[in-house]
């Protein structure tokens, strides 16, 4: 492996632009040297921008990969490629982060973890809001025991009218969902690895087009297409854990509520609980009387003066690159990951049949 690691991207839509390329811009041990998007103009802006001098731009991500000067992809494209892509570079003998969700399938996802333990490469999966301030601190919490036993959580992923209008985000086919696949993702994530509990018995869902038929409708991002929005407005699960531990989901683009959070967890323990409604909160029993505790997660403590702080996405990108140059494991594993894919799809299945799904 050369001394800087040599990285390609391929994708070069949204969140490629949004989170990986300004945050390995600015790691001084990668290098961007390969761009690969179906529409040209999309990878050679994104060489221009961010690429080494000698950065090449393809449109096929197979011509990409015949290039065995590079050590790291990162797939940022929609959910129905994951699979293919991320196995096609795990072969070619690169590491691979894949953005959330895994893949647009279980089966895929359990593919991909397969073909990551059969080529002896890295794999991880872009679930950056493990890698914010709350989220690291409450984890060292949960890890220290303070809570306890944690046997009841919720998960949390709702926008009052905030529904993608651009890209592939209304498309059931190459998506595999809706808010449930594209934030509820994040939130479960986040919930299973606070709690470290990875081992699902069973899940009753519920998922709704109630307000995707609306014309004309508010919404953040401009009123969408009705005719479009073939995925759900809304989505909801409880899953039950091996251990007994319950976890409810809720998932949202569009929904009349004014309780709206997004990528959050609660959770109940036997010797407390902790939520991030009001920023991170722990409450719990002391000398008989109840307490809440608001975690001040700021570094300034100086007038004029606010710290200074690593981003998620920052910190995600210099962790997962600390973990291949040190051959350390990833934050994020695919095993982790593939349990997400496996619970949300049962979601799915359970939603359209009306029934519970039970795990092996």
């Amino acid at each position: 492996m050369s001394q800087k690691l040599k990285i390609a991207i391929i994708g070069c839509g949204g969140i490629a632009n949004g989170k990986h390329l300004p945050s390995l811009s600015r790691l001084e041990q990668v290098e961007l040297v390969a761009f690969c998007d179906i529409i040209s103009d999309r990878a050679e802006e994104a060489k221009a921008k961010y690429g080494t001098a000698e950065a090449k731009v393809y449109e096929d991500y197979k011509t990409l990969l015949q290039d065995a000067s590079i050590d790291v992809v990162h797939v940022c494209t929609p959910n129905d490629s994951h699979a293919e892509i991320t196995i096609a570079a795990l072969e070619a003998g690169k590491h691979v982060m894949c953005e959330k969700p895994m893949a647009k399938t279980a089966a895929d996802a359990r593919r991909m973890v397969e073909a990551a333990k059969r080529t002896g490469k890295k794999l991880t999966i872009g679930y950056n809001n493990r890698f914010r301030a709350d989220s690291l601190y409450l984890k060292r919490i949960c890890e220290e025991g303070e809570l306890g036993d944690i046997y009841y959580a919720k998960a949390h992923a709702v926008r009052r009218r905030a529904v993608p209008t651009w890209g592939v985000f209304l498309d059931e086919e190459k998506q595999g969902g809706g808010p449930l696949i594209d934030i509820g993702t994040h939130a479960l994530d986040l919930t299973l690895w606070l709690m470290d509990n990875y081992e699902p018995k069973a899940v009753l869902g519920t998922a709704f087009h109630k307000l995707s038929g609306k014309e004309n409708a508010a919404n953040a991002w401009g009123p969408w297409d009705p005719k479009k929005f073939t995925v759900e407005d809304s989505a909801f699960g409880m899953i039950v854990m091996k251990n007994g531990a319950t976890i409810m989901l809720e998932s949202s683009w569009a929904l009349n509520t004014l309780d709206v959070k997004e990528a959050k967890s609660t959770l109940s323990g036997t010797e407390g609980g902790a939520d991030m409604e009001d920023g991170l909160r722990l409450n719990g029993e002391k000398l008989s009387r109840l307490y809440m505790n608001k975690i001040e997660l700021g570094s300034g403590g100086v007038d004029f003066y606010d710290g200074q702080s690593e981003s998620a996405p920052d910190t995600e990108m210099r962790q997962w690159i600390d973990a291949i140059l040190h051959d350390k494991q990833p934050v994020v594993t695919p095993e982790q990951a593939c349990v997400v894919s496996e619970i949300l799809e049962a979601i799915y299945e359970s939603a359209k049949t009306g029934k519970a799904v039970y795990f092996d």
